[in-house]
């Protein structure tokens, strides 16, 4: 596997130089800043550039290249791969609930021989996240993986957007198929936060719209637990997202706010809050934060019995981000004592996170979590 990777920032331009013509280039990802990527017409940029590349990316909440972390800039990495093929499709989303049909279609795109692994973008303002995975695993045989997250628009959740070969629309999901018995996958998907308050019974809920907590207004008790917070809704409910537990009460998933409707008292999160699922509020520090992504790093090789990944992609929240803050370099510094210096780093902060929590593990869609795809080819 062959990697070439260089960065856009308004203040130094392309570094360490500009992308060169390569006809060889099988995937080509593209990671940037929503306003930064409609400044150019970089999808015929990037074309004429990689002829022969399939092309995926998204709008971002920051852009992760190495170990450093830029907002409005843009990451470009082009792999070259010797045994394993590449092939891609996209649809396009105009409403939520059709996730899990967008899902499901885009999955039956796939010639299934020799397919190991699907690595999917998604719009991330309309899209149900959790919808979306379980078509995409409706129609996906068993062994296939997958793992990909929700484009960002930094704190803003105005428009996100989907790079897809000569296309930069909002409102679609792209997905590139991984095949070939040379390529080796691996991922984890940690968070590092901790529950605080009472569990709470969600008693009014549609998909991803949560209307009651306890028989209550979800909107006014959240804006209660919030307190000064409460004004930045809905960007602030990244520092408090909830903890949605299973059946059993044994294991759970996290979810953040994406919009709230003063009207309808409610409020939308990436993926499904059922009626009488039990959840929970959550908050965390600058360590358990960086202790979940050397986690997320460590399950990702685990598989591994030698050497390092060629490749991580790394996923991690903007809830993360704002957390962070000026330290938010330290949990990429963490993945990179992990992974070692030779593994080419690329990704960004999103909107939601797909990925299995472990090796063995289905698809769920994370939030507030650090996500990491690792690709080695034998």
């Amino acid at each position: 596997m062959k990697i070439e990777q260089c960065r856009w920032t308004v203040n130094q331009g392309w570094e360490p130089n500009s992308p060169n013509s390569n006809q060889s280039a099988h995937l080509v990802l593209v990671f940037g800043g929503t306003d930064i990527l409609k400044t150019e017409n970089y999808p015929q940029y990037f074309r004429q550039i990689y002829p022969n590349a399939t092309i995926i990316g998204c709008s971002t909440a920051g852009e992760i290249c190495d170990t450093q972390v830029t907002d409005d800039a843009i990451v470009v990495t082009a792999i070259e791969f010797e045994h394993t093929q590449i092939k891609g499709n996209y649809l396009p989303i105009t409403k939520t609930s059709d996730s899990f049909a967008i899902g499901a279609k885009l999955a039956q795109s796939f010639p299934t021989e020799d397919l190991v692994h699907l690595f999917v973008l998604s719009d991330g303002l309309i899209v149900n996240g959790s919808d979306l995975i379980s078509g995409l695993r409706s129609q996906l045989p068993e062994q296939v993986t997958v793992t990909g997250g929700l484009a960002g628009d930094g704190s803003r959740f105005a428009e996100t957007l989907i790079f897809w070969n000569e296309l930069l629309e909002k409102e679609l999901v792209a997905a590139i198929g991984i095949y070939g018995d040379r390529i080796k996958i691996g991922y984890g998907s940690l968070g590092g936060w901790a529950t605080f308050g009472p569990k709470r019974v969600v008693t009014k809920s549609q998909g991803n719209i949560l209307y009651e907590l306890d028989g209550l207004s979800a909107l006014e008790l959240y804006k209660k637990y919030l307190g000064d917070h409460a004004v930045g809704l809905p960007a602030s409910g990244l520092l408090f997202p909830l903890s949605l537990y299973n059946a059993e009460g044994d294991r759970s998933v996290v979810r953040t706010i994406l919009s709230i409707d003063e009207a309808e008292q409610s409020l939308t999160f990436a993926g499904d809050v059922p009626e009488g699922s039990v959840v929970q509020l959550m908050q965390t520090n600058f360590e358990r934060l960086v202790d979940g992504a050397i986690g997320a790093a460590q399950t990702s090789i685990s598989h591994m019995t030698q050497g390092s990944p060629d490749l991580a992609i790394l996923i991690s929240c903007v809830g993360r981000k704002l957390v962070l803050k000026q330290r938010i370099e330290e949990e990429v510094d963490g993945v990179r004592e992990v992974m070692g210096q030779s593994t080419v780093l690329t990704g960004f902060y999103s909107y939601g996170e797909m990925a299995p929590t472990s090796m063995g593990e289905r698809c769920e869609l994370h939030n507030q979590t650090m996500t990491i795809t690792t690709f080695s080819e034998q």
